[in-house]
């Protein structure tokens, strides 16, 4: 497998690459490209971890010689969420540069599975899905919006708030990946159960824990560590589907059937072609399906302005 990280040099991307460094299979090749001059140092770095993964570094105005033969690629590009920012004050800067990323994968790795970390993902998504429209390229099979840090987050909280094992919690998630459009499916933990007062409080805790990482770090960045193991988590299940591995299920931000929006996460296998099947959320409770319903015009506004941009 070659895996492509672009936006290797700053804070997710640097994590995801060392991560991916120590657990991709035998034999794989990563490779790391960011505008910034320093990335090919990042690579020489890697490369001196003992792991049978080939590093190699590219920097400049072309991520070109990065794609080219890629698997796998994963975006975090883009500028950082600091104080007093919502994800969609991101978008004037990294919708340009989701835009020309994507008409680079358009033209060099157009099969690749494309991971889309780069917030507002809830709109950076439909603008790579827009350009690779134009481009001829799109296959909705093929492209991810990366919405895996709201469940490690999920687990984790709820691992805490019941004293579990947080490897052995497991919380799907839906919608979409900024404030109320996450949704939490806490009705369909197993072997825990909840009071009303735990979900009201414990729900927007998930949906902006984002906010709790931006504020803790007072103005010196977002979520790094814990998106690089997201997006890590992410990546090695489309590694591990496009090598044959059967039922590997995540749940991710695609474009499905379009019942409640164009884009929305949900949990789907995935296979050699990328997704093979999109699966049922299941029931919900009364309180998810309110929250399903108040959020629907937030996402499908969100994904109508990344439409917008590229047209």
């Amino acid at each position: 497998m070659k895996v492509a990280v672009i936006g290797a040099a700053g804070g997710i991307g640097q994590a995801l690459a060392l991560l991916l460094k120590n657990r991709l299979p035998a034999g794989s090749d990563l490779a790391l490209y960011d505008i910034a001059p320093f990335t090919p140092g990042v690579a020489v770095d890697l490369s001196h971890i003992p792991t049978p993964v080939s590093v190699k570094g590219y920097c400049g105005e072309d991520p070109s010689p990065a794609l080219k033969g890629a698997d796998v690629v994963l975006i975090s590009a883009g500028v950082a969420r600091k104080p007093g920012m919502d994800r969609s004050d991101l978008f004037n800067v990294n919708a340009g540069i989701v835009r020309s990323l994507a008409e680079k994968i358009a033209d060099v790795c157009p099969k690749a599975l494309v991971g889309i970390i780069t917030n507002p993902v809830n709109t950076t998504v439909a603008i790579a899905a827009e350009v690779f429209k134009a481009k001829g390229v799109y296959d909705k099979k093929r492209l991810f919006g990366i919405t895996t840090l709201d469940i490690i987050r999920s687990e984790t909280f709820v691992a805490d708030l019941k004293s579990k094992d947080p490897s052995q919690v497991s919380v799907p998630v839906i919608g979409g990946h900024s404030g109320v459009t996450i949704l939490p499916l806490l009705s369909q933990v197993k072997g825990v159960s909840f009071t009303e007062e735990e979900v009201a409080a414990l729900t927007p805790r998930i949906q902006n824990a984002g906010t709790e990482v931006v504020e803790a770090k007072a103005g010196s960045g977002s979520a790094t560590l814990s998106m690089g193991q997201a997006a890590c988590r992410f990546g090695l299940s489309l590694v591990r589907a496009l090598q044959g591995e059967e039922n590997v299920i995540e749940c991710a931000y695609v474009e499905g059937d379009g019942q409640y929006a164009r884009f929305f996460a949900q949990p789907v296998r995935l296979g050699k072609n990328g997704i093979e099947e999109i699966l049922d959320h299941g029931p919900l409770s009364a309180f998810e399906e309110k929250a399903l319903q108040d959020m629907l015009e937030i996402l499908r506004a969100d994904i109508l302005m990344g439409e917008d941009f590229v047209k």
